[in-house]
C-alpha cells in the first residue's frame, strides 16, 4: 500500500524502523527541536522533575536544538527580562550554538534562512506555527512544553499517525491575489475543523508558480485549519532554492501514487479574490468587498505569515507616492534582520517610512500581544498576521481583522478596508 509524504518522514524516523499508516503509533526519532523565550519554562519542568543537574550528561544532541528570543523583543517588562537573562545563562551552560538572540528577528523565519530544517525532516517546536516549516517539505509541528522536555532529554517522541487530506490548487491566480488570500479563502470554505489532526500536503499545478515565500505562508497558517503538519512537495523550485543556500545534503520526500488520503479537495485558485477573515476567529472569512469601508485605527504588516521580503515589496508598490491616513498606525515589522537589511538596501523601508508608517525592529511584534501596538477597546486593525482571536492584540473589545498585505497597506492609505486591486489596476 502506498503512503503519503507524513506517512513516509514518519516511518524514516521510526525507533523500530518500518513502516506506518495513519492511525498507528509511534515512537519517532526527531531532528530538530525548536523554543523561543519558553525555552525558561521547559527548563523548569526539569527542575520540578529533579533532572536538571544531570542534563549536562543526558541532554539530547545540542546541535539539533535551535532557540531564539522573539516574541518579546526587546523585553517589555522585568519579568520577560528575567525570562530571557535565563535563556542566555542556559544556552551557554549548555553550549547550544543555535541561538538566536533579539536582534536577529522571528525563529520561524530565521530556521529557514539558515537551513536549520531540510527535506524529509521531522522538527518540532513550543510555537504552534511550527507547521511553517512543511514549505520545505519536512513534517514539523507544535508541541507543549512537556512533551519538548521529553524531547530534549531523549530526541524522541510519540506520534499518532495522523490522515493526510490533499489539498489540489489549480489554475492560475488572478492578478494581485497572494497566498494569503488563498489560504482565507480555504478557512472560509472548509472551516478550521477540516484538517483537525490531519497532515495536509498542497499540491496542483496552482502550486508550481508560487513563490517560496507564498508556500511559506501556506504551511505557517495550515495549524489554523487544524493541521497537524501541512506539507508541500519537493519540487524544481523549492530544490533549486536550497541547493542555492545550503550545501548540506537531503533526501526529498514524495506520497506514493497509489497513497491513500483521507479526503481530496480541489480548490480553483482563479476563483480567489482578495480574502478577509472578519473578528474574532480565521473561518469568518469572506471577499474583501463585503467589508469594504469598515474604519480601522491600526494596520499591521509582519510575522511569521507575512513579514518577508516579497511581502513587504508588494505592500510597498501601493505605498509607493501614497501617504498613510491621518488617524491610523500602519506598522511594518520585517522577519528578520536579513528581510530588514535587503528591505533596505531596495529602498523600501524608505517608502515606508515616507509614507508615514513605523517600521519596527524584526521580531513577532503586534502579533503576540502585549509588546508592541497594542489595541485599546474598540479600535479596529486590519493585519496580515496569523490570528483574530479576541484580545490577540491587546483589549478583548478591540476587533482584528486578516488579510494580505497588499490589503492591509490599501486599507491604511483609505482609512478603511480597502479593495487593494483599487491601486493596482
Amino acid at each position: 500500500m502506498g503512503q503519503t509524504i507524513v506517512e513516509k518522514i514518519l516511518s524514516s524516523k521510526f525507533t523500530e524502523d518500518k513502516e506506518v499508516y495513519a492511525g498507528e503509533y509511534v515512537t519517532a526519532r526527531v531532528d530538530l527541536a525548536r523554543l523561543h523565550e519558553n525555552f525558561a519554562r521547559v527548563f523548569k519542568i526539569l527542575i520540578e522533575e529533579g533532572l536538571s543537574e544531570k542534563a549536562e550528561d543526558i541532554f539530547w544532541d545540542v546541535e539539533k536544538i535551535v532557540v531564539g528570543l522573539d516574541h518579546y523583543s526587546p523585553p517589555n517588562n522585568e519579568k520577560v527580562a528575567e525570562e530571557q537573562k535565563l535563556v542566555r545563562k542556559l544556552i551557554e551552560r549548555f553550549r547550544i550554538n543555535n541561538f538566536y538572540d533579539i536582534n536577529e528577528g522571528v525563529l520561524h523565519q530565521i530556521v529557514l534562512e539558515n537551513c536549520h530544517v531540510l527535506p524529509g525532516m521531522l522538527v518540532v517546536g513550543t510555537d504552534s506555527h511550527t507547521t511553517t516549516y512543511g514549505a520545505y517539505n519536512a513534517a514539523s509541528t507544535g508541541i507543549g512544553y512537556t512533551e519538548m522536555a521529553y524531547v530534549l532529554l531523549t530526541g524522541e517522541l510519540f506520534f499518532r499517525v495522523p490522515e493526510t487530506i490533499k489539498f489540489e490548487i489549480t489554475g492560475k491566480p488572478q492578478e494581485f491575489i497572494t497566498s494569503k488570500d488563498l489560504i482565507l479563502y480555504i478557512a472560509g470554505k472548509y472551516s478550521t475543523e477540516v484538517a483537525q489532526y490531519k497532515s495536509i500536503e498542497f499540491k496542483g499545478d496552482g502550486i508550481k508558480n508560487m513563490t517560496i515565500s507564498s508556500r511559506i505562508t501556506m504551511s505557517n497558517m495550515s495549524v489554523e485549519l487544524g493541521a497537524k503538519f501541512g506539507i508541500f512537495e519537493a519540487d524544481d523550485k523549492l530544490l533549486n532554492h536550497l541547493r542555492s543556500i545550503t550545501d548540506r545534503k537531503f533526501e526529498p520526500v514524495y506520497p506514493d501514487p497509489d497513497a491513500e488520503y483521507e479526503k481530496e479537495y480541489l480548490v480553483e485558485y482563479g476563483d480567489v479574490v482578495p480574502f478577509v477573515a472578519k473578528p474574532h476567529t480565521i473561518d469568518n472569512s469572506v471577499p474583501v468587498t463585503e467589508v469594504s469601508g469598515i474604519h480601522i485605527d491600526q494596520a499591521v504588516i509582519g510575522s511569521c505569515t507575512n513579514g518577508r521580503l516579497e511581502d513587504l515589496e508588494l505592500a510597498s508598490k501601493i505605498l509607493k507616492g501614497n501617504k498613510v491616513k491621518k488617524g491610523v498606525r500602519l506598522l511594518v515589522v520585517p522577519a528578520s534582520k536579513r528581510v530588514y537589511a535587503e528591505a533596505m538596501r531596495r529602498g523600501i523601508i524608505n517608502i515606508f517610512t515616507n509614507a508615514g508608517a513605523t517600521v519596527l525592529n524584526p521580531c513577532c511584534g503586534p502579533c503576540f500581544g502585549g509588546h508592541v501596538g497594542v489595541l485599546s477597546s474598540g479600535e479596529v486593525c486590519i493585519s496580515a498576521t496569523n490570528r483574530n482571536f479576541k484580545g490577540r492584540m491587546g483589549s478583548d473589545k478591540a476587533e482584528v481583522y486578516l488579510a494580505s498585505p497588499l490589503t492591509v497597506v490599501a486599507s491604511a492609505v483609505k482609512g478603511e478596508i480597502t479593495d487593494p486591486r483599487e491601486f493596482l489596476r
